[in-house]
């Protein structure tokens, strides 16, 4: 079994290791300077996970409806001061 976790020298020494592993299902993990810094992944599993992100967005429209109304709040709609704008 491969590591899932990489130092960013090692990935590129052992490229092919790498992208193999994501082929099998296990994303690649790569730190840099000790630091998480990206993940490789198989070109299906990113599919797979942009498209599970896409159902789960709420619509453009579901977002618009969701925006509370006017009367949906309990305090006293605010007035609206203007100010004086020398031009």
């Amino acid at each position: 079994m491969h590591s899932s976790q990489w130092r960013l020298q090692d990935a590129k020494t052992q490229f092919s290791q790498v992208v193999e592993a994501a082929l099998q299902g296990e994303p690649q993990h790569v730190t840099r300077r000790g630091r998480e810094a990206v993940v490789v992944l198989s070109e299906a599993n990113y599919r797979a996970l942009r498209e599970g992100a896409r159902a789960s967005a709420p619509s453009f429209v579901e977002h618009l409806l969701a925006i509370p109304k006017s009367d949906d709040f309990d305090d006293e709609p605010r007035r609206v001061v203007l100010r004086d704008v020398d031009l």
